[in-house]
């Protein structure tokens, strides 16, 4: 062989060399991998003892009204009272039902139930503002309870400034 052949050889491995020198040293020089995510799993908190009280109250047949104490001397309420109340939702439902329609799907459908609705109401008794206390579960009753509330318009009598009033849908 030439000596020039044999020159060009091995510059051709010192330059491969120099060039595949650094890139070998990299990968040795590699860092372990690291361990694996490792997920532990705990049981939730416990939860806190729920309260006693219901979260919806029944405040129409109650006999004794929620003592909150936010005032030095709270004034008692009188049973007349509790009657007068009574009598207020007795004297809306008998004028709802002559508004209240039954939907002909929920009928079809065979729905029933009843929606409770707080009617907020102006000094002359008209409907100002509805809004459901307790859905039937059923949009459709809720919003047939709700147009006939509206459609009444005017609570003559009514000396109460909110109402809780029971719209009852029952198939026969």
């Amino acid at each position: 062989m030439s000596l020039r052949l044999i020159t060009a050889f091995a510059l051709s491995l010192v330059l491969h060399g120099v060039l595949l020198v650094p890139d070998i040293m990299k990968r040795l020089s590699v860092a372990p991998p690291r361990p694996a995510l490792q997920a532990i799993l705990r049981l939730p908190p416990k939860p806190e003892k729920p309260p006693d009280e219901p979260l919806l109250k029944n405040t129409i047949d109650t006999e004794e009204a929620p003592k909150v104490v936010k005032s030095p001397a709270p004034a008692p309420v009188k049973p007349e009272q509790h009657a007068l109340s009574k009598q207020e939702v007795r004297a809306a439902q008998r004028k709802v039902s002559q508004y209240v329609y039954y939907p002909p799907e929920a009928v079809a459908q065979g729905i029933e139930g009843e929606v409770r609705l707080i009617l907020k109401l102006a000094a002359d008794g008209t409907v100002v503002d509805v809004s459901i206390a307790a859905s039937s579960g059923h949009p459709i009753l809720d919003n047939a309870a709700i147009k006939a509330v509206y459609a009444m318009g005017k609570l003559s009598g009514a000396t109460s400034r909110e109402l809780i009033l029971p719209v009852i849908f029952q198939l026969q």
